[in-house]
């Protein structure tokens, strides 16, 4: 009982945090997630037994340089998430081996950290930015329907599972529970058209497939740096939850994919 209160607690005060931070302002908002970057990184860092000094120093760097000084450009933000693409495609592909290697060099375990989550961080600062003017209500969208994905995939699953998704890295994950959190996803992502008019229906609804398919993925990615490491969670920073990375994974995953997806719409439009 007292750690399901405690767990109630944690979360509603994230969330409390989290909304108020990005609708305050621009800066309240980079802030945040400036501070939420660095959490990641230190949480990152221990999962793959990698010394957090430099890493911090080079997320300092990439928050300062992109972030900080934050200017629209579009062949530097294209590079930037083409990057974070190509890392992500190689976390997807390491989900189906079955064994990480034993050891991997310095270099290799930076190229994870820059790409898994360093610049998903960056692109996350950047969205609200997409249509030129800071527009903090595209972050909220995205938030709660990652919420819905996470909440429904877990309604369905408990009630409803029976075939296991990834059964060797998430034990507890069902493919019917990801159907259930993508079906009501793609609800949710209707209903939110309705209430922010300042993207399309049909927008709202890829922003939703993109997040019911994608999310758990997400989840799953960094479940399996955690089984390696041999850990539950990723920190103990929020009671009852655990590390911030442990609520941010499915969110920072699914990020390039849809930076890349609104960069798409505005190039579509600049040109008609």
């Amino acid at each position: 009982m007292q750690e399901s209160v405690t767990r109630t607690l944690s979360g509603v005060v994230y969330i409390l945090l989290l909304l108020s931070a990005t609708l305050y302002s621009q800066y309240s908002f980079s802030l945040l997630f400036g501070i939420f970057m660095l959490i990641c990184v230190v949480e990152f860092c221990k999962l793959i037994h990698l010394k957090s000094s430099v890493p911090i120093l080079l997320a300092l760097a990439s928050y300062i340089i992109f972030v900080f000084f934050n200017t629209v450009n579009t062949k530097t933000d294209m590079l930037l998430t083409l990057a974070t693409l190509f890392i992500s495609a190689n976390l997807i592909l390491d989900l189906f081996v079955e064994k990480m290697r034993r050891k991997e060099d310095k270099i290799a375990k930076f190229v994870k950290l820059f790409g898994y989550i360093i610049l998903p961080f960056v692109l996350l600062m950047k969205i609200p930015f997409v249509d030129g003017d800071f527009n903090p209500k595209i972050v909220i969208g995205i938030f709660i329907l990652i919420w819905t994905n996470d909440t429904f995939a877990y309604i369905v699953g408990k009630s409803m599972g029976k075939h296991k998704l990834l059964e060797r890295i998430s034990p507890k994950k069902t493919i019917e529970g990801f159907i259930g959190g993508l079906v009501f996803t793609m609800i949710g992502s209707y209903i939110l058209s309705c209430f922010f008019t300042f993207f399309s229906h049909s927008t709202w609804i890829v922003t939703g497939l993109i997040i019911g398919l994608l999310g758990t993925v997400g989840d799953l990615i960094e479940s399996k740096f955690k089984r390696t490491a041999g850990v539950k969670d990723s920190g103990k920073i929020m009671p009852g939850h655990g590390g911030v990375l442990d609520r941010l994974d499915s969110v920072i995953f699914v990020v390039p994919f849809l930076y890349l997806f609104y960069q798409i719409l505005n190039y579509v439009h600049t040109v008609s």
